[in-house]
C-alpha cells in the first residue's frame, strides 16, 4: 500500500521540519537526509515518531538526481 501523494505533499520531518523522500524500495519508507533517518512506513500508516527512526543507510536508499 502507498501514501497517496496529499498526505506525501504536506509531511514533514518531524525533528527538523525538513522534505522527506518517499521510497517503496526495499520496503515503503521515508527518508530525512537533512537528519540522516529514515521512518518506516507500516500498512500505509507512517511512523513519524523519532524513536522510532532507523539511521540512513544510503547504500539503501540511496540519493536521487533532481529533475
Amino acid at each position: 500500500m502507498s501514501l497517496p501523494a496529499e498526505l506525501l505533499q504536506i509531511l514533514v520531518c518531524p525533528a527538523c521540519k525538513g522534505v522527506l523522500e518517499h521510497h517503496l524500495t526495499p520496503e515503503e519508507a521515508l527518508v530525512c537526509r537533512a537528519c540522516a533517518v529514515v521512518y518506516r512506513v507500516d500498512d500505509g500508516i507512517p511512523v513519524m515518531l523519532r524513536d522510532e527512526a532507523m539511521p540512513l543507510d544510503a547504500a539503501v536508499y540511496p540519493l536521487r538526481a533532481e529533475g
